[in-house]
């Protein structure tokens, strides 16, 4: 692979904890970007809000606001967890597709093709901009425009299943789906917005378990343990 987006679960970053930073989580997730990175791919990086705000659950805040909450969530995790990648010996730029003044920069297909192609790891901050539109939009947004090759969906479990396996023990694994297939199950891999996106630009999907040992750099480097979704 040359180029790749990977979508972090901001849950799966807090750990067991289910809020803030596990950096140990973090840390181990920066080594294995380091050696992809050292291999010449190119990784931009999407993390969600949820370990810091699930705002749509509240009766009480304006959706648009709680929306807006959730993009400075995002950005917050970004600068956090680039900073853990500096750590361990990489490069990063922050983008975002509204100005946070000194914090990050603003979005642009060119600026973002411009650290690629020097091996900055590239994390885009902040969703669409705009509300009514989840991560989940916002990477396949990403992906599609920055020309990924791929999504690599890092969950707290371990691939696509037909229902909940911590409700129905009998749930059935996928190994491969089609995006049809997931839009006609309403499997909710990701939101139907962005499952539609990646099915009009024909960007895969693959889904696995961020806390499997490794499990980045297998997913790359082809032993995979998750569920494929085709295009």
């Amino acid at each position: 692979m040359r180029r790749i987006l990977l979508k972090l679960s901001g849950e799966a970053l807090a750990g067991d904890k289910k809020t803030g930073f596990d950096e140990e989580t973090i840390r181990a997730v920066a080594l294995q970007v380091k050696q992809l990175t050292d291999d010449n791919v190119q990784v931009g990086v999407v993390i969600g809000g949820g370990n810091f705000w699930r705002g749509r659950t509240s009766e009480n805040i304006d959706r648009t606001k709680a929306d807006q909450i959730g993009m400075l969530a995002t950005v917050m995790n970004c600068i956090y967890v680039s900073e853990i990648f500096r750590s361990v010996g990489m490069q990063t730029e922050i983008l975002t597709p509204f100005e946070c003044s000194s914090f990050t920069k603003l979005f642009s297909k060119d600026r973002a093709n411009k650290y690629f192609n020097k091996g900055t790891v590239v994390f885009f901050a902040g969703g669409t901009g705009h509300p009514y539109f989840s991560t989940d939009t916002g990477v396949v947004l990403r992906a599609v425009e920055v020309e990924a090759e791929t999504i690599l969906l890092a969950k707290s479990i371990d691939g696509i299943y037909d229902s909940d396996p911590k409700l129905n023990p009998e749930a059935k694994k996928f190994d491969e789906i089609s995006i049809d297939e997931v839009i006609a199950k309403n499997l909710q891999v990701v939101d139907m917005t962005a499952s539609i996106l990646a099915r009009d630009n024909k960007m895969p999907m693959w889904v696995f378990d961020l806390n499997e040992k490794d499990s980045i750099i297998n997913t790359v480097k082809g032993s995979f343990n998750g569920t494929k979704v085709t295009v």
